[in-house]
């Protein structure tokens, strides 16, 4: 017999360290990879791969990741949240093994995107199970460790791509997730338990198909308008355009459909619709920082993988110390205050990159990774809680995704939108410096700081002014770029501030909107082989 609704599942918490250790295989793969795009770029040590090329095997990932979150999240619904955990941790594992051998930018490109098939399997069930085996008294705390475990991840990914890097070639990145996916697929076949939502809910094909296409199209217009320094080229504002057509014809589809993977009522009610805005608005900024921060710390401070990965500790450390203290703060304030007080100290990290230079002291870049890490962890457990307790349990699944899609989607325009605002104002700012190069050679050149270095470098000779405006043209396009992001973190601190209830609900929300579902979410005590 399944045990009562309220009592919770007998080894809850020994569920939820399993689903954490899921969920940190594949979320430390975000960033894992920011220290090492600099060595990607790299002939002989790398792949030889162009800026556009960088942003692309960032946004691969979480590209696929963010599109399929949906359909995911309904198929762990129907068909098994432990099932669906344990195929997306295979594919993950293997798609690691092949990128860590990628031969070229564009294999690694699709290697990664196949990476994000199992991450978006992976992700939507971890947060699925907490909610089926957790009662609503304990479910806080339990999505303030769940949230909080998403952070930390985030924020050691570089320090650890920069130990790996300090010893091994740049595929030992991925290669590690093959143990760590190993040891996964084991302790989740021991302990966690098989659940589901409505096992006859349809996966709402053509709405997964329509959001691919729609967020393809538009990262793709977006990298591209990076790439060649405009908006007017027909290559960049025709995919834009038709992203955003898909984009309208899914939100259209959605509206219309039976059983709709993006389910547009929740959006209805404050307390999920805001905390969105604010998991979209954090992972904007985070992603976007640790970007152009990695070239900044490596290309322009001329720091090795370790050194630069290395100040993420403070961004890490404050995730430690502020994602309990989060939970906690939500249950006793609300998450209204803490999602904007959170949005707050992101915003001030960002407007705090502003004031750095070339050679600005080290000790002074640490409080803004802290600031910005402080933040993040402060956002995500308190609107991943106010997600998560807006809902029946029933469509936790459904909600998990939404959930994840948003702050994929904000990860993969954090590094389109921030990165393409990087790429464009450094080439304006340095174009034309570049006329000392022969006149093939600049277009090249100007596409990002490492270019620049390495056509500097082939030209031979006399290099030295070129390479210190290089250097100042960077730092100028980066300065514009983080108060881009400040003014949107800013921006979400006001919805927070104006619709996110002030107090979570005591109890869980009745089902009474989807006729014909029972209340009770069935649970099996024990896990099936």
């Amino acid at each position: 017999m399944p045990p009562p609704l309220d009592s919770g599942h007998p080894r809850r918490w020994r569920i939820l360290a399993v689903l954490v250790c899921c969920l940190l295989s594949i979320i430390l793969d975000n960033t894992v990879l920011n220290v090492a795009l600099r060595t990607l770029t790299d002939p002989r040590h790398g792949l030889g791969a162009t800026h556009s090329q960088l942003e692309w095997i960032l946004s691969s990932y979480t590209l696929v990741f963010a599109a399929l979150l949906f359909a995911c999240g309904a198929a762990a619904d129907r068909f098994g949240r432990r099932r669906l955990l344990l195929f997306g941790l295979v594919v993950f594992g293997l798609a690691s093994l092949a990128s860590a051998y990628a031969d070229s930018p564009l294999t690694l490109i699709i290697t990664r995107a196949v990476m994000g098939v199992g991450a978006a399997a992976v992700m939507p069930s971890t947060l699925a199970v907490i909610a089926a085996v957790f009662p609503m008294r304990e479910r806080p705390r339990a999505i303030g460790v769940w949230a909080g475990a998403v952070g930390f991840a985030l924020a050691i990914g570089p320090i650890t791509g920069g130990l790996l890097l300090s010893r091994f070639w740049w595929g030992s990145i991925f290669l590690v997730n093959v143990p760590l996916v190993l040891g996964c697929v084991v302790a989740v076949l021991l302990v966690v338990p098989e659940s589901r939502g409505h096992p006859d809910r349809g996966l709402d094909l053509p709405g997964v198909g329509l959001s691919v296409a729609g967020l393809a199209a538009l990262v793709y217009g977006v990298i591209a308008g990076g790439r060649l320094g405009t908006v007017t080229d027909v290559r960049v504002w025709a995919p834009i355009l038709v992203g955003v057509a898909a984009l309208w014809l899914f939100v259209r589809h959605e509206r219309r459909a039976a059983q709709p993977a993006f389910e547009l009522s929740f959006l209805r009610d404050p307390a999920f619709s805001a905390a969105l805005v604010a998991v979209g608005f954090v992972s904007f900024a985070m992603l976007g920082f640790l970007f152009f921060s990695a070239f900044y710390l490596q290309s322009v401070r001329g720091y090795s993988p370790l050194r630069a990965g290395s100040f993420t500790l403070a961004l890490a450390a404050a995730n430690v110390l502020v994602g309990p203290l989060s939970a906690v703060a939500v249950r006793r304030h609300g998450p209204r205050a803490v999602c904007t007080a959170g949005l707050l100290s992101v915003g001030a990290a960002l407007l705090g990159v502003a004031l750095v230079r070339q050679h600005t002291p080290p000790w002074a870049l640490v409080p803004m990774f802290a600031l910005l890490g402080g933040g993040m962890a402060a956002v995500l457990p308190a609107a991943s809680m106010s997600i998560m307790t807006a809902i029946p349990r029933e469509k936790a699944g459904v909600s998990s995704a939404m959930n994840n899609t948003v702050r994929q989607v904000g990860n993969v325009l954090g590094v389109a939108v921030l990165g393409s605002v990087l790429a464009s104002t450094y080439r304006a700012g340095v174009s034309d410096e570049l006329t000392v190069l022969p006149a093939a050679a600049r277009h090249d050149a100007g596409e990002s700081l490492d270019a620049t270095l390495a056509a500097a470098l082939a030209r031979g000779g006399d290099t030295s002014a070129l390479v210190a405006a290089a250097r100042a043209a960077f730092i100028d396009a980066m300065h514009l770029t983080a108060v881009l992001a400040a003014l949107l973190a800013l921006a979400g601190a006001a919805v927070t501030l104006r619709w996110l209830p002030r107090k979570l609900p005591t109890q869980d929300r009745p089902s009474a909107a989807i006729p014909g579902r029972p209340q009770r979410y069935a649970v099996e005590s024990s896990p099936k082989p």
